[in-house]
């Protein structure tokens, strides 16, 4: 019902579409199903997914670093259950994770580029922090939410709480960990793309350059290229889960 009652508010009126609107989409449509195949512009698509895809794995790698760290400290597990401690670390540590994640990448990517220029580190550090909090969260919550019994043995036996964590909560949070890592590493990839509109190279700012030419066909092209490295990122993810989970 409030679906159908905010569609009452639209503009339905003869502005929907700006003039020329449709010839534009029908050009989109076209070049869908006939996309810019020739050599130059597929070495091109092949140089840009490469350079989008190191900065996916670089800022990934720096945010798993940070998420690993960032989150055992704000799940409180390597404090006393008692005290104030444990209540001080999770405030801080989770505070910093919310500072983190806040900021949305492409916000982060102009900061950096405002302080370090149109360099590789400023789309490295802008996917690392968002996503670094994104995944500190989450996994400071898995970490909180490991059945006790395991851990009770190990306590039984005189584990360390730095032992309980290795032996303990890692391999069991270890699985859904490295799914959702999997799955932020596709988004990743796609804030990646988007990035390079602030100038920062890839596939992001060659379809820049392709729709300021209004070249929908190669639009298409490095949209197409996009899409795949998606899509072997979703089959690998599979196949790492299931060998974690076997």
């Amino acid at each position: 019902m409030v679906f159908i009652g905010s569609l009452f508010f639209v503009d339905w009126g003869k502005n929907l579409f700006h003039s020329g609107g449709l010839s534009t989409l029908a050009q989109m449509i076209q070049g869908l199903f006939q996309p810019d195949l020739s050599p130059e512009i597929l070495q091109l698509a092949l140089v840009s997914t490469w350079r989008t895809l190191a900065y996916a794995v670089a800022g990934m790698t720096l945010a798993l670093i940070l998420g690993v760290v960032l989150g055992v400290l704000s799940s409180g597990i390597l404090m006393s259950d008692k005290g104030i401690g444990r209540f001080l670390s999770k405030s801080i540590f989770r505070g910093l994770l919310g500072f983190m994640r806040a900021i949305h990448e492409l916000v982060w990517a102009w900061l950096f580029v405002a302080a370090s220029g149109l360099t590789p580190f400023a789309a490295i550090f802008a996917i690392a922090i968002p996503y670094g909090g994104i995944l500190g969260r989450i996994f400071a919550d898995m970490l909180n939410e490991v059945s006790s019994q395991p851990l009770n043995a190990l306590r039984s036996s005189g584990a360390t709480r730095m032992q309980q964590l290795i032996y303990g909560y890692i391999p069991f949070a270890a699985p859904d960990l490295m799914s959702y890592v999997f799955y932020r590493f596709e988004c990743a990839i796609r804030s990646s793309a988007i990035m390079s509109f602030v100038g920062l190279g890839g596939l992001g700012f060659q379809i820049q350059l392709s729709l300021q030419d209004l070249k929908y066909d190669e639009v298409w092209t490095f949209l197409f290229f996009l899409i795949g490295i998606v899509v072997i990122v979703d089959v690998w993810s599979q196949m790492v889960r299931k060998r974690l989970v076997a």
